[in-house]
């Protein structure tokens, strides 16, 4: 019999030992195997996150039996999230198929819309007859996970989520997670200065809030910032842009010393194992190994 905690479970008792669950987005079987191995590594619990265009390409169902088959068959706490999802609809489709969590993204619509919709995906969640965690966010950090050579438009540095706010919309929609702009933004810079996290704002907010909060678009944050945010009340870290960096570079080393190999899971390893080592590197930072 299984004695895997449910993922609420899981971020409690993250809480409690004042440390922060990892949370890595994947694209394929590649991804997911890096992120597994990296975990494994450590005997740490792990969440996979997929975006919409990743659970698009790797399938919706498939996915989940992917996480659910491996979590099963060695007993080890591995969590299935729906990312950056935009629509009660498609929010709806992944609880059905059954994600541990899912995150409803109205980061970029009016306070009013982004509350009406993130209750209507609470709601749906409540009725499914199994624990199925949502989250939503408020303050706009960007969409994309990729390398970036300025602030995207849209994106303040200056206009943070406030306690007030976040306050008002966690008790008017139930979330069980929050994820607030605190100088957070997807992505990676390539020539500028990384922000820095408003550690104080974190701390104020999850006072406020009385619920776990969620750091996203974690790739670049410096480690200093990551240590200070988790104290502060991050219970949940994501990285995705790292990650894919890893990849990539770790697929070209390969090809090009290479140059005559045709064979996929040949010259996937390499990026499995880079992967890998990116991940067992921030869970060792998230849990003050």
């Amino acid at each position: 019999m299984s004695n895997i905690p449910p993922l609420k479970e899981a971020i409690k008792n993250a809480e409690a030992k004042g440390v922060a669950l990892g949370h890595f987005n994947i694209s394929d079987s590649v991804g997911f195997w890096g992120v597994v191995n990296g975990a494994r590594a450590l005997s740490i619990p792990v969440i996979i996150g997929v975006s919409e265009g990743e659970r698009d390409f790797i399938g919706v169902k498939q996915v989940v039996a992917m996480v659910k088959s491996l979590r099963e068959e060695i007993n080890y706490p591995i969590y299935l999230n729906a990312d950056h999802t935009y629509s009660f609809e498609r929010v709806k489709e992944a609880i059905d198929a059954g994600f541990d969590s899912v995150i409803f993204d109205g980061a970029k619509l009016s306070f009013e819309e982004n509350r009406a919709l993130a209750k209507k995906c609470v709601e749906y969640a409540r009725s499914v007859g199994r624990e199925v965690l949502v989250e939503a966010e408020l303050g706009y950090i960007g969409t994309s996970s990729k390398v970036l050579d300025a602030i995207p438009e849209g994106v303040s540095l200056e206009n943070l989520t406030t306690p007030e706010d976040a306050k008002r919309f966690v008790k008017e929609t139930g979330v069980d997670l929050f994820a607030p702009s605190v100088g957070n933004i997807h992505g990676m810079f390539r020539n500028i200065p990384e922000p820095r996290l408003n550690i104080d704002r974190i701390r104020e907010i999850r006072k406020s809030t009385g619920i776990p909060l969620v750091l996203h678009g974690g790739s670049g944050t410096s480690d200093e910032d990551f240590v200070s945010a988790i104290k502060a009340g991050i219970a949940v870290v994501h990285i995705n842009t790292e990650i894919r960096v890893a990849y990539r570079n770790a697929l070209e080393k390969f090809l090009k010393e290479n140059p005559d190999e045709i064979v996929p899971y040949k010259f996937a390893k390499s990026s499995v194992d880079a992967i890998s080592s990116v991940v067992e590197k921030r869970l060792r930072l998230f849990n003050m190994f």
